[in-house]
């Protein structure tokens, strides 16, 4: 197995990829090759003055680096030498099994789709990323990557997501709910009602139904869908409320002697808390549709974020989840609808 890693990419590179990558090769490397991708002084320096060993790395040298700031179709059709653009035609020429990059989103996602290309039936992939909740964990999808959406992609989606839950998060049976402004199959615009309508009937997926943003963290569904827009606001807001409320937590329990001991007794609790709510911790989403493996980083992603993004996609090559997700895509187009 062969990862392909955007060595340029992000706001922290190329120190906090070379770190990640360094920490998933000790940690998981065993049957796996990672590649570094960029430009190869610049690789080669940082890892000497950070006394990082690149023996069981392969660099592949690049000329050029995809910008935050370009254009996501003139940099996928013009940067060919860039770690990003380079990465994703080695991809697609079968040179590795799954590509990981902090980069550009939008770059990325044009990318993959202008070179990768999609699974058949398919029209755009939808960024997908595990979330905490109060009783389990769950995947939200879209959550950036496609800020419109017709009724037939957030069906697609909702397949997607329910073989990316079974396969990769283990769960059997995966319940798959489609964020919208009240339970009824009423509400919504007419394109969350249309959608309601194919969920409903899709033959592939267990439907529970709409779910108020309310109701998202509890955890009850294993899959929540909804446009890249709603996606990124409930996922950013997410991130915020929980950084707000443990900045608060940590003020009141800073206020005297007896709230500073109140703090030892339940620090273990918060703790796992604060674990929880790390975006660290899931390491990166993966491009859901894409033909092969691709895994979106944060942009700020430090080593910790690089290294389980690395996993991320391990376990994507593993499960052959872009083949698995293409077989239940196909029964989706030959089962009779319900």
């Amino acid at each position: 197995m062969k990862i392909l890693i955007d060595a340029m990419g992000g706001d922290n590179a190329p120190l906090c990829v070379l770190q990640g990558a360094a920490q998933a090769a000790a940690e998981f490397g065993d049957g796996m090759t990672l590649a570094l991708l960029g430009d190869e002084k610049a690789i080669r320096d940082c890892a000497a003055e950070n006394k990082i060993d690149l023996t069981p790395f392969e660099i592949i040298p690049c000329s050029e680096v995809v910008d935050m700031h370009d254009d996501p179709v003139k940099a996928a059709r013009h940067k060919t030498d860039s770690s990003m653009i380079k990465g994703l035609t080695m991809l697609k020429n079968g040179e590795g099994d799954a590509f990981v990059s902090a980069g550009s989103t939008g770059a990325l996602h044009v990318g993959t789709s202008l070179i990768v290309r999609t699974l058949k039936g398919i029209k755009r992939p939808a960024l997908a990323t595990p979330m905490p909740g109060a009783k389990q964990n769950f995947l939200l999808l879209d959550c950036g990557a496609n800020a419109e959406c017709r009724p037939d992609m957030l069906n697609a989606f909702g397949t997607m997501g329910s073989v990316y839950a079974e396969k990769v998060m283990g769960r059997k049976d995966p319940q798959v709910a489609l964020v919208n402004n009240g339970a009824e199959d009423t509400k919504g615009t007419p394109t969350y009602r249309e959608a309601h309508q194919l969920l409903k009937a899709n033959p592939c997926i267990h439907f529970a139904g709409n779910i108020e943003p309310r109701y998202i963290l509890d955890g009850e569904v294993d899959v929540v869908v909804c446009d890249g827009f709603v996606g990124n606001v409930v996922l950013k807001l997410t991130e915020g409320v929980a950084k707000t409320l443990l900045g608060m937590l940590k003020q009141v329990f800073l206020k005297n002697l007896i709230t500073k001991l109140s703090y030892l007794g339940i620090k273990g609790g918060l703790s796992e808390i604060k674990r929880m709510m790390d975006s660290e911790e899931v390491g990166g989403a993966p491009l859901l549709g894409a033909a092969k493996p691709v895994i979106k980083a944060h942009g700020s992603s430090k080593a910790k974020g690089i290294k389980n993004a690395i996993r991320q996609a391990k376990t994507c090559v593993a499960n052959d989840l872009c083949g698995t997700m293409q077989t239940a895509l196909n029964a989706l187009e030959t089962k009779p609808q319900a």
